[in-house]
């Protein structure tokens, strides 16, 4: 086994003049990347960080962010990967649980969430830069470290997801999962150094991680890295940087076949991977974009994604076969091995060591549970066909998928009690064409009051992908004996749901 650090040694000194990032006119080769990373962790290193440490990373998709990534990892030290989008509480939490000592930030960030982040910015030592070259100056007077000398199974990284009943989870991945999902992921799609990745989606996410970078560390081929995803300009850009993939979640392409109706093939991409396709769109990115899906079943905890179409074993419809590195199984509601075409639980196990999750940060109780009879449970129903394919149905647990982001109803609920007029309030997912969910809240008031006020109050204590879409009036919240809440009677009611997006507009 080998490290995140070795693996980018190794491709410096096989490609050092190759390009590894494009940003806009920007470019950084692979020997420039490595030697950045290498004296950021050498002044990290001098400011006390040491092997082990939780490092909190705010930025946004730019080359500073990859620099600090690998500059941390050098160290033996884990990256704490934060949303940017959260706020209030929500941004605090992760840096307050995983015991972060240190925030490495984008001044833009830091000037905007100054007042979120309060008194960590005192308790914590702070590095901020503003760009590139404001990175590069301050790490310039450094020497380059020493290339980590470390195991495959250390930890590297802390990815937060969230949970159906608490705070959200910190998912800690080691070196080896990381670099088992790129060499994977290039066997699977037969990426090569002559590659050029697009990488639009937040690089604080498990999709570009481990999907764009470690393939990209395993080739030697290029990261064209794009500050968010535009309908508009997606094309433009594509043949601009002569991309040749990207990752993706669902409702990318949703967005992309809803928007862009006439037929492109006039661009140089031939293929994306990732989760969360409809079958509808799926043919339709083929016919009109001439681009092929690989459709995979992945989450941070299971080293990223576990099973994959490829370009050997192609199924429509389906998320692929399984990594030869693990076992993947539906069973029962007791453990069981179900018959192939029947529905189940999806559990995963590792057949080579350390290329799953080493289990949630600070939370033995959880880690212990989800990996229920040696098998990590992930909460999901799909089923297998008799050739091994895996087909995603659905979820068992109760976490809000909208637009690629995991969303907890519990923590919205705790939000939405904060309100002053409302007495109690549920939170579930309804269908939707684009995000795939969008986000219902339903709602017991103690008094009348305009449901368009909610978007502002929230604004300030949840990330704006959780605002909820819809509102619902209600007398009672339907709750089991055991006070649970019926969430499945709240979605299949749609009576005087209200439409916040168009309350807003009107206001």
């Amino acid at each position: 086994m080998s490290t995140i650090s070795s693996k980018l040694h190794e491709q410096a000194q096989r490609n050092g003049a190759t390009t590894a990032i494009v940003f806009d006119e920007a470019t950084f080769t692979w020997s420039e990347l490595r030697d950045l990373s290498l004296k950021t962790s050498s002044m990290l290193r001098e400011r006390g960080v040491k092997q082990g440490d939780r490092v909190a990373l705010l930025c946004g998709n730019r080359p500073a962010f990859l620099i600090a990534w690998f500059a941390i990892a050098n160290i033996g030290a884990i990256t704490v990967s934060i949303n940017t989008g959260l706020v209030g509480d929500g941004l605090r939490y992760p840096i307050v649980q995983s015991e972060a000592t240190t925030i490495v930030i984008e001044g833009a960030l830091l000037r905007d969430k100054a007042n979120d982040l309060g008194d960590l910015l005192t308790t914590r030592q702070v590095i901020g830069f503003d760009d590139e070259d404001e990175l590069i100056s301050i790490v310039a007077p450094f020497d380059a470290d020493a290339v980590y000398d470390g195991k495959g199974s250390d930890p590297v990284s802390i990815i937060y997801t969230s949970g159906t009943t608490g705070r959200p989870k910190g998912v800690l991945n080691c070196h080896e999962a990381f670099l088992a999902s790129g060499y994977w992921m290039v066997d699977r799609l037969a990426i090569t150094a002559d590659d050029r990745i697009m990488v639009f989606l937040p690089l604080f996410h498990t999709n570009p991680q481990m999907y764009a970078v470690m393939s990209a560390l395993e080739t030697g081929c290029t990261i064209i890295l794009r500050p968010r995803f535009s309908v508009s300009k997606f094309f433009d850009e594509a043949r601009r940087f002569q991309c040749t993939m990207f990752t993706y979640v669902g409702t990318v392409l949703s967005m992309l076949t809803s928007r862009l109706r006439e037929p492109c093939h006039n661009h140089s991409i031939t293929r994306c991977m990732g989760g969360g396709c409809p079958s509808g769109v799926w043919s339709i990115v083929q016919e009109r974009f001439g681009i092929q899906p690989y459709e995979l079943y992945g989450m941070t905890e299971i080293g990223g994604w576990v099973t994959s179409n490829s370009t050997k074993d192609y199924r429509f419809g389906s998320c692929g076969k399984a990594r030869p590195d693990v076992a993947v199984r539906i069973v029962d509601d007791q453990d069981e091995l179900v018959p192939p075409g029947s529905t189940g639980e999806i559990v995963v196990r590792p057949e080579r060591p350390f290329v799953l999750l080493l289990g949630y940060w600070n939370d033995p109780k959880t880690t212990w549970e989800s990996s229920q009879n040696l098998w990590f449970h992930t909460g999901d129903v799909g089923l297998m066909d008799e050739d091994g394919y895996l087909y995603f149905k659905g979820r068992l647990k109760e976490i809000i998928r909208r637009g690629g982001e995991n969303i907890s109803p519990f923590e919205l609920e705790i939000a939405l009690l904060d309100y002053p007029d409302i007495k109690d309030a549920a939170v579930v997912g309804v269908p939707d064409a684009i995000y795939g969910e969008e986000i219902k809240a339903v709602i017991v008031p103690k008094r009348p009051f305009a449901p368009a006020s909610l978007v502002d109050f929230l604004k300030t204590r949840v990330a704006v992908y959780m605002i909820p879409r819809y509102v619902q009036f209600a007398q009672t919240i339907p709750r089991t004996e055991t006070q649970k809440i019926q969430r499945h009677l709240l979605q299949q009611d749609n009576a005087g749901v209200i439409d916040l997006n168009r309350e807003v507009s009107d206001a």
